[in-house]
Order: C-alpha cells, then sequence, then structure tokens
C-alpha cells in the first residue's frame, strides 16, 4: 500500500487509565478486524492524523508540535505496517478482505452469532446458564412462568440491545412478560443501526442463528414487504453481519420459545431520522418514512398471522464518550433520568407526536440512539397502552452513560 497519505478505517476508541498513564483501547465496531489493539497514547495521538489528508512529514510536525521530539519517519511506516496488517487501514489489503467476507456473506442463508463468546456464550447449556441468571438475578423478575390467557395480549415489546452483561436484568423483565402473555407467531423486530445506510429501513432473508439453533426469518413475509415498497429494502443488507441491537433480542425469543413454539422473524433495522429532527419534521410526514409504514401495515394484513412487535433500543448517550464535556456528576444523571422518563411517559400513551417533540426541543440532546425504531414501532404496534418494565443506566468509562428500559404494550 502507498505510506504517502494513510487512512484509518472507522474505529471505536476508549481512553483507559492505568497506573497514571493513558492508553487508548481500539476496536473495529465492524469485525473486520478481529483483534482488538491497546495503544500508547502518543501512538494514538500518530493514527489520529491517519486520515488521507496528512503525510508523514505532516504527521512529524505535528507530533513535534505536540510532544518537542523528533519522530523518526521509520517509525510512522512502521505503524502504518502494523495497523494494515490488523486491517484497521483502508487500504488494498483491507479491500481484498472486505470483498470476501462480502461474498461469504451474501452466499449464506444464516446470519451468524457476531457477538457470541463476547457478550455470551456460544455453548447452548453454557448459554442456558447464563441468561437464566438474568432472570433469577437479584434485579430479575424471576423466570417466566405459563402463559395466562386472562389477561390481555402483550402486543409489543421495547428491550435493551445494550450489553447483556451490563442490561440483563432489563432484557428479562421485557422477556419474562413476552413469555407469559404473547401469543404472536410472527414478530417483527426493528432495531437501531449503530452503523449507518442510505436506507432508511434494512431488511434481510437470512436466519439469524443462536447458541440454541437458528431463528428462522419469514422469507414469504419479507419478499411481499418488499413488493410493497418501492425501495430497496435489502440493499444495505450487510449491515446486518454484525449489528448486536437485532441479534440480541433473537437470543432471548429462542430461549423463551424455541421448546414451545414455531414462530418466525421479520428482523428490519432503521437507520437514522436525525435530519428529522433537526429540521423538527415528524418522520412518518416524510414521502420515505410514510411509505414503508404503509407497506408495513399492509403486509400483515396480508400475511394474516397473529403479529407483535419487538424494538431493540436504548435510550441516552451522554459523558465525554459521546462528546459531553466536564464530570459525569449525580445532577446530570438525575436530569438524564428525568428527561427519559418524560419519553418513557410518551411511549406508555402510545403517543407518536409527544415523543417526536421530547426528542426534537433540544436536537436528540442525550443521544437517544433508540429513537427511529421507537418512532416506528409507535406508528405500527397496535396497542392501547405501554407499561414501564424496568429502567436503568449504567456508567462506562470514561465519565459516560447510556440509559435502557423495557416496556411492554398491550
Amino acid at each position: 500500500m502507498s505510506l504517502d497519505y494513510p487512512r484509518l478505517r472507522y474505529i471505536e476508541a476508549v481512553p483507559i487509565e492505568e497506573a497514571g498513564r493513558t492508553r487508548i483501547y481500539i476496536r473495529d465496531p465492524l469485525n473486520y478486524a478481529q483483534s482488538p489493539l491497546l495503544l500508547p497514547y502518543p501512538t494514538y495521538f500518530i493514527i489520529s492524523y491517519f486520515d488521507g489528508q496528512h503525510s508523514p512529514v505532516d504527521i512529524q510536525e505535528a507530533f513535534a508540535k505536540q510532544f518537542g521530539q523528533i519522530l523518526p519517519r521509520e517509525q510512522i511506516h512502521d505503524i502504518i505496517e502494523q495497523l494494515d496488517e490488523y486491517y484497521y487501514l483502508d487500504s488494498p489489503r483491507f479491500v481484498a478482505l472486505q470483498s470476501e467476507i462480502h461474498a461469504a456473506f451474501r452466499r449464506t442463508p444464516i446470519r451468524e452469532m457476531a457477538h457470541a463468546d463476547t457478550c455470551y456464550s456460544s455453548q447452548p447449556e453454557e448459554f442456558r446458564t447464563q441468561t437464566a441468571a438474568l432472570f433469577n438475578g437479584a434485579d430479575g423478575p424471576g423466570l417466566p412462568n405459563g402463559g395466562n390467557v386472562t389477561l390481555p395480549a402483550i402486543r409489543g415489546l421495547i428491550a435493551p440491545h445494550i450489553d447483556l452483561r451490563v442490561g440483563g436484568a432489563a432484557y428479562a423483565w421485557g422477556y419474562k412478560e413476552l413469555a407469559e402473555r404473547c401469543d404472536a407467531e410472527l414478530f417483527i423486530l426493528l432495531g437501531t443501526s449503530h452503523y449507518g445506510a442510505q436506507d432508511l429501513f434494512v431488511t434481510t432473508d437470512k436466519d439469524y442463528n443462536t447458541p440454541l439453533g437458528p431463528v428462522k426469518t419469514d422469507r414469504e413475509f419479507v419478499r411481499a414487504l418488499q413488493q410493497n415498497y418501492e425501495e430497496d429494502l435489502l440493499a444495505s443488507e450487510l449491515i446486518h453481519r454484525t449489528e448486536h441491537s437485532l441479534e440480541f433480542q433473537t437470543l432471548f425469543l429462542q430461549y423463551i420459545f424455541g421448546q414451545s413454539r414455531n414462530f418466525t422473524i421479520v428482523p428490519i433495522l432503521v437507520t437514522s431520522f436525525h435530519h428529522m429532527i433537526l429540521t423538527k419534521t415528524p418522520p412518518a410526514e416524510t414521502p420515505r418514512v410514510a411509505a414503508f409504514l404503509d407497506a408495513l401495515r399492509t403486509t400483515i394484513a396480508q400475511c394474516g398471522k397473529k403479529v407483535c412487535f419487538v424494538a431493540g433500543v436504548d435510550f441516552a448517550h451522554v459523558g465525554q464518550k459521546f462528546g459531553d464535556q466536564g464530570p459525569l456528576t449525580q445532577d446530570f444523571l438525575n436530569w438524564v433520568e428525568s428527561e427519559d422518563r418524560r419519553l418513557i411517559q410518551a411511549l406508555e400513551k402510545v403517543d407518536h407526536a409527544s415523543f417526536f417533540a421530547e426528542i426534537a426541543k433540544n436536537g436528540d440532546q442525550r443521544r437517544v440512539c433508540g429513537f427511529a425504531p421507537m418512532y416506528t414501532f409507535l406508528h405500527l404496534v397496535e396497542a392501547k397502552q405501554g407499561r414501564l418494565l424496568k429502567y436503568a443506566y449504567a456508567e462506562t468509562a470514561p465519565q459516560s452513560a447510556v440509559s435502557f428500559a423495557s416496556l411492554a404494550f398491550y
């Protein structure tokens, strides 16, 4: 590859303090680069200039201004070669790997587990034990009991998509309710797309694999939905490959229903509505979103199946990791929770207009990453009311927090 103007691919970077020294943990959220790296701060400073616009000479000058030292050109070349070896650079070597992975993904009918043995075990019995512990833990609701036919059936669920090791109890509260009060045979999954796409709505016809076996996708429904919607819903299908927001929902669906019910899913990732927030334009009033909502309603009516919606979402993302300044104080966290609960009140009323107004009033200041799928959910779920089951937040380094919740809709 050319060493003239190195370009770093999109990565996640988190500072870590160790013995008074700052190191930067970097990883590839798209999982092309399999090995995360822990870099000294000076090395991270160097690679921050790998933007395709700066030459090694430019980087030497910036390094000298920052650290007052001469950086040998050979050291820059060594860093470039090492990052390229691990597929962190946008280079011919990476393009070849990407093409190979994309071709393999398109060939297979299965969307394989992307986060197994990181957030959960790929081994069936160990996974069952882990998941049961989420239900039976101190903050959990207990394991599901048999269904209660005398209660109104649940028509929709909002569940987290945060790491199971952090938000497991909130998942358990939602999926216990689903196990006990849902008679659906088709689950339409609406999840946050963290990696973006030009398309607003992206589906796949692949089955989602889990430690307990594959969750079947309703391919006939996907084909019918595509016929009813003018845009190509599979054009950006590759974003399903590593996205966790739906993967985690399929784990729980298979855990609670896999041995007792034949069910299928329709996995749909919803990308960004952010420009609609900035213009304060309700998404449903835009032609592309309105057309999709109509297409999905039509397809549901045509299929004749009992349907339940599940949204895999989180709420606020605040703190230094996400661009806020200053320490993460308790007063600030109290404000985040109060704003979240105003949003939850709109959800419980199944009021999409109030929900949008709460987000748009300050330009989504709290970065509610589940906004687009939740807004879509509210327009589609045929429920009279929602009920909060569990709300929590998790603090993450450095000085940051993510909030999440489970809500059931009847």
